[in-house]
């Protein structure tokens, strides 16, 4: 008779503890989902979760408090930074930290975010552009490309009448006190393991003391790019990143 071994499962995937079990209420291809989940996963990798602090603005970032196991708090339009700073400087044994998007961050919001990020406020950001103001209606944003067409902008973004697109990374990492920018992509598992990596990173840089931390993340918004979601990650690659180019543009080692 020949013995059967005995069957035993083995755990391979499980949600992150700092997540929420919430069904997403995201549209499809939406990439929020993948963000969140980056986000989620630094925070348990550092043991941080009893310590942190979300704020998220208006947007479709607002939804964040849906999916995220920890203390949240809701700021008005373009305001999170603001928020954040007060919050830290009364908590500063807290990991405080904003998500928000770009039409938020990089318009009604820049003000905010420059003078934060000037300060050296030591909070980390996690800014998602999808080049287009998402939950109004796929209206032209500060980060939309060159010729790309929005619902306010139907015959693409002239840059003669309309300005060229705003880039926070290279922006924000001239204040001295920005100490860790970096931008990266959602539009394949690799850009996404090392837009984990950046996470973690931002997160370290506020732990350690050292300053301001911003991690820009390029995604895609298939419902208002009017785009099938697979179409929509090669359009990162082809388009948005030759605009927004990847890497670190500031790593301050020390505070």
């Amino acid at each position: 008779m020949i013995a059967v071994e005995p069957f035993t499962e083995q755990v391979v995937f499980q949600r992150p503890r700092a997540m929420t079990g919430a069904p997403t209420t995201y549209c499809p291809g939406c990439m929020h989902g993948v963000a969140h989940r980056l986000v989620a996963e630094a925070i348990d990798e550092l043991g941080i979760r009893e310590r942190a602090i979300l704020v998220a603005p208006v947007g479709c970032s607002v939804f964040a408090y849906n999916y995220f196991d920890i203390d949240s708090v809701v700021a008005a339009h373009g305001r999170a930074p603001a928020m954040a700073t007060g919050l830290k400087r009364v908590q500063p044994d807290k990991i405080v930290f904003t998500y928000q998007g770009d039409g938020d961050l990089a318009s009604i919001g820049i003000a905010e975010i420059l003078h934060a990020a000037g300060r050296g406020e030591n909070l980390t950001v996690i800014f998602v552009n999808n080049a287009v103001y998402g939950m109004t209606g796929g209206q032209m944003a500060p980060t939309t490309l060159p010729g790309m067409k929005t619902t306010s902008s139907p015959l693409g973004r002239d840059t003669r009448t309309m300005g060229h697109p705003i880039k926070m990374c290279e922006l924000l990492s001239q204040l001295d006190g920005a100490a860790f920018i970096a931008r990266r992509s959602l539009h394949s598992p690799a850009e996404i393991r090392k837009a984990k990596k950046a996470i973690v990173q931002a997160f370290k840089t506020q732990i350690e003391g050292r300053g301001f931390s911003m991690v820009e993340l390029l995604a895609s918004c298939p419902t208002n790019w009017d785009m099938k979601p697979v179409d929509a990650l090669k359009w990162i690659e082809t388009h948005m990143v030759p605009i927004y180019p990847l890497g670190d543009y500031k790593t301050r080692v020390e505070s």
